[in-house]
């Protein structure tokens, strides 16, 4: 997004030479020739979409002094260059104190201006990302953080904001990568909560002889290995509000003591033969569907209505239209600053290209896509072929043409900017892809029950051979087997 700088400067040369300066270094321009005329554009409505402000310190009756001051009441996170003739250390000390992020003698040299605004745009994104990370692990992020004005967002967003109102619990649904757990933060910034403890606790990445100790607590001793009293999760976000993804994936022995914790107020520590009141707000999340575990008999059904008091599903990548546009260019500034990298931006065909791609693994693919491709990019600019991941699989045009015709592809095609469709991509095809019939990614649930099913029929249903083979234990391997309708190919 191109930056838009405010010159307030009463000499017409000095205007115009910056001015030129500015557009043929790729920013916006907007001037003012008087302290006046400045005060009144920074007191507009215009005001807050100013990245910078070169200011002059002579300009008549309104000093430049007395605009930077209105600067630093009303935007006191707005950049301010000084520009003076009156090259002295008083003056650059008086400009600094002020508030001033740099200092500059006129004559302006082209090369130190460039170098100026450049560090204080890039000290600017610095401060804005300490802050908002300072406010995500204070819990105080709430809706205006988040990025994107879609209808399907928008929706969710209402919705959201009414269950932050109340004290009761917030089941997020979605799919992998929608960015479950930056809701949840907003969610607790919009409540009376807000600054309060912010646990998550992810229940697919705990060790199921773990899990209870490290939500509900232990006491010193109470089995081996338990050096020493561990307060447990829920006593952590006491108070506050205590995050369970993936909460489909809790075990059925577990789901008991959380019902109970819902139900009551209170958790017992293994090992304790006192019970802990907690008041705790509870958000959970699942990419799975709860329902449908429910009936497999994975998920207590008591359980599942408590929690799906309020349900919220939050929408795939692909339906938030419009929000592509607006991600892309937040992340590039975002990965840009955290790794130290000089400002990048996007071209026009880079940019047509990651909007018409479906990003199966939502936001989180799009910020991974991202920060490869401003790594690997060179110069200021990210191109398209900085992507070709997505090259290979994405709705381009060109990319479709090759992909929808294996025998293409059979012969070694270039498609894309350079990219190589070896021959043994569509060798197996009818054994197991990764691609549906028109070039797009497939389902993970999909590509997963045809590897189970391609398996079974070619160990003959020895499930014990499948379940080896696959890496995954028997009870996994026939969960999944009913979960997919599987059962008749058991021998």
């Amino acid at each position: 997004m191109t930056k838009l700088i405010l010159i307030v400067e009463d000499e017409p040369n000095q205007r115009k030479m910056l001015k030129l300066t500015l557009n043929k270094a790729g920013f916006d321009v907007q001037q003012a020739a008087t302290g006046h005329e400045a005060i009144d554009i920074l007191s507009g409505d215009m005001a807050i979409n100013f990245d910078l402000i070169l200011l002059d310190m002579v300009l008549g009756e309104i000093s430049g002094k007395d605009v930077l001051n209105h600067i630093k009441k009303t935007l006191p996170n707005l950049p301010v260059i000084v520009l003076t003739g009156h090259s002295s250390i008083d003056n650059a000390v008086e400009a600094m104190l002020a508030g001033a992020i740099d200092f500059i003698s006129k004559p302006v040299e082209v090369g130190r201006l460039k170098v100026s605004i450049d560090n204080a745009l890039r000290m600017n994104r610095l401060s804005g990302e300490a802050s908002r990370l300072s406010q995500k692990w204070a819990g105080q992020l709430d809706f205006s953080d988040l990025v994107g004005t879609s209808e399907a967002m928008n929706k969710a967003v209402d919705l959201a904001k009414k269950g932050a109102a109340a004290h009761i619990p917030i089941l997020l649904e979605g799919e992998s990568g929608v960015g479950k757990e930056v809701f949840a933060r907003a969610i607790q910034g919009e409540s009376d909560r807000s600054g309060k403890a912010f646990v998550v606790v992810n229940c697919g990445a705990i060790p199921g002889n773990l899990v209870e100790s490290i939500l509900f607590g232990h006491e010193k001793g109470s089995f081996t290995g338990a050096m020493e009293k561990h307060v447990g999760k829920f006593v952590e976000a006491d108070g506050g509000t205590l995050f369970l993804d993936e909460i489909g994936e809790l075990p059925l022995a577990l789901q008991v003591k959380l019902l109970r914790v819902l139900q009551e107020g209170q958790v017992d520590p293994v090992g304790s033969s006192e019970p802990i009141n907690v008041d705790v707000r509870l958000i959970s999340a699942t990419n799975r569907k709860l329902k449908d575990m429910v009936k497999l008999g994975e998920f207590r059904e008591d359980l599942f209505y408590r929690l799906n008091i309020f349900p919220i599903q939050l929408p795939p990548l692909r339906d938030r239209k419009g929000d592509i546009e607006r991600l892309i260019p937040h992340f590039i500034e975002n990965i840009c600053i955290s790794e130290g990298c000089p400002s990048k931006t996007i071209t026009a065909d880079a940019m047509a290209l990651l909007t018409s791609y479906k990003w199966p693994g939502n936001i989180r693919q799009l910020k991974n896509a991202l920060f490869r491709a401003v790594i690997l990019s060179e110069g200021n600019m990210i191109r398209r072929v900085d992507f070709p991941q997505i090259h290979l699989n994405s709705n381009h045009p060109k990319t479709n043409q090759a992909i929808s015709h294996p025998q293409n592809a059979a012969k070694g095609q270039m498609i894309g900017d350079g990219i190589n469709v070896r021959n043994d991509i569509f060798k197996h095809q009818e054994i197991l892809s990764a691609l549906d019939e028109v070039g797009d990614i497939r389902a993970i649930q999909d590509v997963e029950k045809d590897m189970i099913s391609f398996s079974m029929k070619k160990y003959d249903g020895r499930m014990s051979e499948v379940a080896r083979r696959l890496g995954v234990g028997r009870s996994t391997l026939y969960r999944k087997v009913a979960e997919f309708g599987l059962d008749d190919d058991i021998s």
